[in-house]
């Protein structure tokens, strides 16, 4: 079985900092891309940023500047800082990975953490 496991995450002021943390365990033979996605209230979901094995990362508009992805793939991890907070930031953030075990390669999914940017 593999798990995503997030972290952080809460409640952040407008121009201020958070940071999510995803920890993929389990039977893992390799890990591809790992990345963020966000659901903002009674909208649909929406990529944030990705970043491949080899450190290639990517991100959407909206978050340019303001946002870094980063991983750990001697950990299994993947984390999002999160600087210069807006409210439109709000939204829940589920951490994905694509991942290979044994002879099976499918996304795998986080819970999803609550990220509130409010003053």
């Amino acid at each position: 079985q593999v798990q995503l496991v997030e972290s952080g995450g809460g409640l952040g002021q407008p121009g201020g900092s958070l940071r999510l943390s995803c920890a993929a365990s389990g039977s893992i033979s390799s890990i591809y891309a790992m990345g963020w996605y966000r659901q903002p209230p009674g909208k649909q979901r929406e990529l944030v940023a990705t970043i491949t094995s080899d450190g290639g990362a990517n991100s959407v508009d909206s978050v340019k500047g303001r946002f870094t992805i980063s991983r750990d793939n001697a950990k299994n991890t993947v984390s999002l800082q999160m600087n210069s907070l807006k409210p439109e930031d709000t939204a829940v953030y589920y951490c994905y990975a694509d991942i290979l075990r044994g002879s099976v390669r499918r996304d795998y999914w986080g819970q999803g953490t609550q990220v509130a940017v409010s003053s």
